[in-house]
């Protein structure tokens, strides 16, 4: 099924806000009942195609006929942007002046191919699209004019799977949870589950270097990627003929994270791991955010490692949000204060009962007070259900966005008090005093990602007053030394900030790679790197 075209998900998951959050949307952050809610779809005045009669052929032509090419009004605007929150607030209010002329639907590699030279022949620009899942402006061209977004759902496939090696390959256009379905018959799993799972395609992972839940035990995507297969306007590029090679630089390397500015992904193979005999997944309390932080480094430097690893702050613990079902309690006085850590423990018995006594031992030398499974199951429970509570924010009135960088263990505490400091002076400069909260979600033995979650009224320009807070976030990130992402990826939001981090001869670089691989730069135009 597709994704609910004015929110997040599958419409039958959404759930109304629980009271003790209501009021504190009142309360503390003077939120405001919506007197309206979205648009109807049907309703939303959709520009036509553009599209020149023989460019419609070719595209029909490259797929396989016509039926593979949709140019409807629902089909468009369900290819339109992606789920950031100011995505979502311009779509409810019918905005899709950057709508895509047409939708393909290649079934191969080379219809993928084919494709693209179509639309190199004629001057389309092409956005590759798989969940539709980006936060960061990935699925917006900057350059105007009809574009085709080219939809990778129908190449679904495990191509193949190697038990001795332990890898397999996927297809771009399988969803996790069918990736995950398909080698769960043969007693694998890839263990990548990032809070996108249910709806993000194998070709997004890659195209971003996401990173999921369970870093800490498995790895980000990257990591796990082997092999690469891309289209490009100028041919086919292969990589990956073995897991590691001193045969001059990764070319993997170049691919990962190039959202779709270089070329489509159209296989991927990837490291997997037998599925695991056991999962559980327990809570711990910590006095403060830099305590529970230290504990963290030391299990992430000195071991033993969770599969799981993850702290909120003191003020994520207090509302609630790292166990979306418990929403208020803390406040209402049902839990006590400072941060709650989730441990989790995946793999044979043996393994996972040794991992979990040693880190408890390491737990409580750093000061931390065991909650028992409850916590961490709640958590596992409603790990994927942030973005449904988004929707129910944004219905309330709310307006909720993220954003998430990383850096060494040494700076983590200047970062994440610049951020914060960022977010909250700018928000309330412009009349809509946030909540602003953060936890550490991926570790590494020499530093950690810090994941902010932002909350506050919409008020009378609810996107004017985000872009202000997210370039002064922005601004913060890069002057205390972070990466400018670590997982949604660079899109349109992050670009002229990439373009800093990266400096003059790097980007310079990039860009004479895609003058090779897109010499008419027609590859998401505008993402990742600016236009020429």
């Amino acid at each position: 099924m597709d994704m609910l075209w004015s929110g997040w998900g599958d419409p039958a998951k959404a759930a109304p806000l629980p009271e003790t959050a209501t009021g504190l949307l009142r309360d503390w952050l003077g939120v405001k009942p919506r007197t309206a809610g979205p648009i109807a779809l049907e309703d939303i005045a959709v520009p036509e195609p553009g599209l020149e009669p023989a460019a419609r052929r070719a595209l029909a032509d490259a797929v396989g006929g016509e039926e593979h090419v949709r140019h409807d009004a629902e089909t468009r605007i369900r290819h339109t942007r992606g789920k950031s929150t100011p995505d979502l607030l311009r779509i409810r209010v019918g905005e899709v002046d950057d709508i895509p002329a047409a939708v393909a639907l290649p079934a191969t590699h080379d219809d993928v191919l084919a494709v693209l030279r179509a639309c190199a022949e004629h001057g389309l620009p092409v956005v590759p699209f798989g969940g539709g899942t980006s936060v960061v402006g990935g699925l917006a061209p900057t350059r105007r004019g009809p574009f085709v977004a080219l939809d990778l759902r129908r190449m679904d496939q495990l191509l193949a799977l190697d038990p001795v090696s332990r890898t397999a390959t996927l297809q771009p256009g399988l969803r996790a949870p069918q990736a995950e379905a398909l080698l769960a018959e043969q007693g694998f799993t890839l263990g990548h589950f990032p809070q996108s799972y249910e709806w993000a395609t194998i070709g997004g992972f890659a195209a971003t270097r996401s990173s999921g839940q369970a870093s800490a035990g498995y790895g980000r995507f990257d990591e796990m990627v082997l092999g690469l297969t891309l289209a490009t306007p100028d041919g086919t590029l292969d990589t990956g003929r073995a897991p590691r090679s001193a045969a001059g630089p990764d070319l993997r390397q170049l691919l990962l994270g190039s959202e779709g500015a270089f070329g489509v992904i159209t296989s991927v193979t990837v490291r997997i791991r037998p599925v695991p005999e056991t999962r559980v997944y327990e809570g711990w309390r910590f006095a403060s955010f830099e305590e529970g932080a230290a504990a963290l480094r030391r299990l992430a430097q000195d071991g033993p490692r969770p599969t799981v690893l993850r702290l909120s702050d003191e003020t994520e613990t207090l509302i609630g949000l790292a166990q979306p079902d418990a929403i208020g309690a803390a406040v209402a006085g049902q839990q006590p204060a400072g941060c709650m850590a989730i441990a989790g423990y995946e793999g044979t018995d043996e393994d996972t009962t040794y991992r979990r006594e040693r880190a408890r031992d390491v737990l409580r030398e750093c000061g931390g007070t065991p909650l028992g499974e409850e916590p961490g199951q709640r958590w596992a429970h409603g790990r994927y259900s942030a973005p449904y509570l988004r929707d129910s924010l944004l219905d309330a009135g709310a307006f909720a966005e993220t954003l998430e960088t990383a850096t060494f263990w040494s700076r983590v505490p200047e970062l994440y008090a610049s951020v914060r400091d960022a977010l909250t002076t700018t928000l309330t400069e412009s009349g809509t005093p946030p909540l602003v909260m953060c936890h550490i979600s991926h570790v590494y033995e020499n530093g950690a990602s810090l994941y902010f979650t932002v909350v506050s009224a919409q008020g009378d320009d609810a996107v004017a007053h985000w872009e202000r807070a997210k370039h002064a976030a922005n601004e913060a990130i890069l002057a205390a030394g972070g990466t400018i992402t670590h997982h949604h990826g660079v899109g349109t939001d992050h670009r002229d900030w990439y373009v800093r981090e990266a400096g003059p001869l790097g980007i310079e670089a990039l860009r004479a790679v895609k003058r090779r691989l897109d010499p008419a730069g027609l590859l998401n135009p505008g993402v990742l790197l600016p236009l020429d």
